[in-house]
């Protein structure tokens, strides 16, 4: 006998509508000329897990913008109905800083392009901190809230125990924190996944 088998839930779409309204927003401070290169931003936090998984729903983007653009903030916001019916505000996090947290240094150089309407990648291109790195980011603050997001990470198939800790123990170099500490968030967040891959996995 398997044990049933529960796909990911997908992104809300009209989350994704006030995303791309954000999105398009921030290309658009980027002026009227297309830059040399496209300007990436590289999105993390709740913004990535929703796009990987559909769970949860974050009110703030968490993203790295690589370069400099002068925003307005009453342009990075955008009012949506989530699937409840409820009114919802997402908002570009202004404040986003990854300087404590634990991120491999090749993490936003390995983030994936995504594709978002209304956006000329050629001009701003999207990318999401890959599910790996995304799981890693979670272990220097480790809250409850954090636990479960490396939950629904394993729980859809996109990370396991092997190439976190893989993926973890190579960006401690470069960790600015409580070491001690942050080797037993890595311990305890491959235990949580090794069980939500056993969970996931036919017997």
């Amino acid at each position: 006998m398997t044990k049933k088998q529960h796909p990911p839930l997908r992104p809300d779409p009209e989350y994704l509508k006030a995303f791309a309204q954000i999105m398009s927003r921030i290309e658009h401070a980027l002026g009227p000329k297309r830059p040399a290169k496209p300007v990436a931003v590289c999105v993390a936090g709740g913004a990535a897990l929703h796009f990987y998984t559909g769970a949860r729903f974050s009110n703030d983007i968490d993203a790295a913008i690589l370069a400099r653009v002068m925003l307005d903030p009453r342009d990075l916001q955008a009012a949506y109905r989530g699937k409840d019916g409820h009114a919802r505000l997402l908002y570009f996090d202004t404040q986003y800083n990854d300087s404590f947290a634990l991120l491999h240094r090749d993490a936003y150089g390995g983030a994936r392009p995504i594709l978002v309407k209304g956006v000329d990648p050629r001009r701003l291109e999207v990318r999401l901190l890959t599910p790996l790195d995304l799981a890693v980011s979670k272990l220097s603050r480790f809250s409850e809230q954090d636990q479960d997001d490396i939950r629904a990470l394993a729980g859809a198939g996109l990370i396991d125990a092997i190439g976190l800790r893989r993926r973890a123990e190579a960006a401690l170099p470069d960790y600015v924190g409580n070491l001690g500490r942050i080797r037993t968030s890595i311990d305890a967040a491959c235990r949580l996944v090794a069980a939500a891959d056993k969970k996931r996995r036919p017997d």
